[in-house]
C-alpha cells in the first residue's frame, strides 16, 4: 500500500511517523482544555472528541469519546473501529470537501500533554522472544538448559499489575526491594543496584471474551484492537531472590511505561510477517490461520544525565516465537475472561547478535560485560539515565509510528518510609 495523502501537509512527508495510512489513538491535554481523545495525524492531533460532538463523527452504537480513553470504542469491535478509520480518512484526505468542518480541531502535538490512551483492566507480560530466553536461561542455567522443558510448547507469561502501568514520559523511580547476593547469609533490604528494561510490544485487547469460553488464535486476532511499544522495567537483583518459585513478583512491580498512541491493528496489516518455524509441533489450539507477527523495527536509546543520546540496541518484533494473538488464545484456556482494555506484553524482543538484545541484562551479560556508551559505560541503568524505546513499520514512502516509549530513573527515595 502507498502513501495516503493529506491535506494536513507534514503528514505527507516520509520520515513522519503519523501518516494518514497509520491514525493512532491518544488521549491528549491542552492549555484551559482538559484531557479527550484524538489521533494524530501529521504534526498535528486531530480532537476526535469534538469532532463527535458537532456531528462530524458519526459511528453506529455511539457515541465513544464522551471520556478521556478509548475503551468504549475499542469495545465496540471491528466493524466501528474500521467505520472510525473509513470516516477519518475521508476527512483527511487529500483534497476532501470537509477540511473546513476538521481543521478547527486540529492542534499542535507540540503544545500538547500526552495521557493514557486507555484504562488498562489487566496486564499480563509474557516470556516469548527465543533469543531473549535462551540468553537469560544460558546466563543461569548453562547454554544446555537454557530453555525451560515447557518453553517450545506453550506461551510462558506471568499476570502483573495494571496499576504500575504509565504512559510514556512519567518519571521512574529507583525501587527498594529484598536482595540477597549468593555469598550473603541474609537478605537485605536496599534500592535495586541492578535496574534494567526490557523492550517489548504490548497487545491492547478491545472485545472481551466470555468466562468459560476459550477463543481461537484467529477470534483472538480479531480481539486486539492495537499495539504500543511497551518498557517492562525489571529489578534483577530483587527478581533473583524472590522468583523462586512462583516467577516475578515486587522485582516487575515498578512500572510498565507504554508509548502514547495506539496504533491500530488496520494500519499494521499490510506488515504482517509469519511466526518462526517450530522446533517442536504446537498442540492445535496453538495453530495460526495465517501470518500473525508483524515486520517493526525497534531500537532503545540511553542517554546519561547531561549526556548524548546513543543506540544500545536495534531489532525487530518478527523475532518473536510466539504471536499476540496466541498468547491471547492460551491466556482464554483455562476459561479467564478477557476484558476490553487487557494489555499482553510480548515479552522482551532480542535478536541474535550482541547489538539487538532487548535489555541490558543481556547487553552486559549479566553485568560480566559492561558496554560503551559515550563518555563511559553500562552495566545496568543508572539514576537520571533516560531510556527511549521507539518502533516504526516501514512503508511504500511512508512510516508507521507509535511516539516515543520514554522512561527517566530516579533515584531511590532515602527513605522509603519516612511519613
Amino acid at each position: 500500500m502507498p502513501l495516503m495523502r493529506s491535506w494536513v501537509t507534514s503528514a505527507n512527508d516520509e520520515r513522519c511517523p503519523f501518516p494518514l495510512n497509520n491514525l493512532p489513538c491518544g488521549v491528549f491535554e491542552t492549555a484551559g482544555r482538559a484531557a479527550r481523545c484524538g489521533v494524530a495525524i501529521g504534526d498535528g492531533i486531530l480532537d476526535v472528541a469534538e469532532l463527535e460532538r458537532e456531528g462530524v463523527l458519526v459511528l453506529d452504537g455511539g457515541p465513544y469519546f464522551e471520556r478521556p480513553a478509548w475503551n468504549a470504542l475499542m469495545a465496540a469491535g471491528p466493524a466501528v473501529w474500521a467505520a472510525l478509520r473509513g470516516r477519518l480518512t475521508e476527512v483527511l484526505a487529500e483534497g476532501s470537501g470537509e477540511r473546513g468542518r476538521a481543521e478547527s480541531h486540529l492542534v499542535p502535538q507540540s503544545g500538547a500533554t500526552l495521557h493514557m490512551p486507555f484504562e488498562v483492566a489487566e496486564y499480563t507480560d509474557f516470556y516469548a522472544g527465543r533469543h531473549h530466553a535462551s540468553n537469560v536461561g544460558t546466563m543461569f542455567r548453562g547454554p544446555d538448559n537454557a530453555l525451560p522443558p515447557n518453553w517450545l510448547h506453550i506461551p510462558i507469561g506471568y499476570n502483573g499489575r495494571a496499576s504500575s502501568v504509565v504512559v510514556s514520559e512519567t518519571k521512574i523511580r529507583r525501587p527498594w526491594g529484598q536482595v540477597k547476593g549468593p555469598d550473603h547469609p541474609a537478605p537485605v533490604f536496599q534500592p535495586s543496584r541492578r535496574f534494567d528494561i526490557e523492550l517489548e510490544m504490548g497487545a491492547v485487547v478491545g472485545v472481551p471474551s466470555q468466562p468459560g469460553h476459550p477463543v481461537t488464535v484467529a477470534e483472538a486476532d480479531a480481539m486486539i484492537f492495537g499495539y504500543v511499544i511497551l518498557n517492562d522495567w525489571s529489578a534483577r537483583d530483587i527478581q533473583a531472590w524472590e522468583y523462586q518459585p512462583l516467577g516475578p513478583f515486587q522485582a516487575k512491580a515498578t512500572a510498565t511505561t507504554i508509548s502514547p498512541w495506539i496504533v491500530m491493528k488496520a494500519a499494521l496489516e499490510p506488515f504482517r510477517v509469519s511466526t518462526p518455524p517450530r522446533e517442536v509441533p504446537l498442540l492445535p489450539y496453538l495453530a495460526e490461520p495465517g501470518p500473525m507477527l508483524y515486520d517493526i523495527d525497534l531500537e532503545v536509546t540511553l542517554t546519561p544525565q547531561g549526556g548524548e543520546e546513543s543506540v544500545i540496541s536495534r531489532t525487530n518484533y518478527h523475532e518473536m516465537y510466539y504471536s499476540a494473538a496466541q498468547q491471547l488464545a492460551h491466556h482464554t484456556t483455562s476459561g479467564c475472561a478477557m476484558r476490553t482494555g487487557d494489555l499482553l506484553g510480548s515479552g522482551t524482543i532480542s535478536g541474535d547478535t550482541k547489538d539487538s538484545r532487548g535489555s541490558l541484562l543481556e547487553l552486559s551479560w549479566g553485568g560480566k560485560e559492561p558496554f560503551q556508551i559515550p563518555g563511559g559505560t553500562r552495566s545496568f541503568i543508572e539514576d537520571n539515565d533516560t531510556l527511549v524505546l521507539r518502533g516504526q513499520a516501514n512503508g511504500d514512502g511512508y512510516i508507521i509510528g507509535f511516539g516515543d516509549c520514554t522512561g527517566t530513573v530516579l533515584s531511590a527515595l532515602t527513605d522509603p518510609y519516612a511519613r
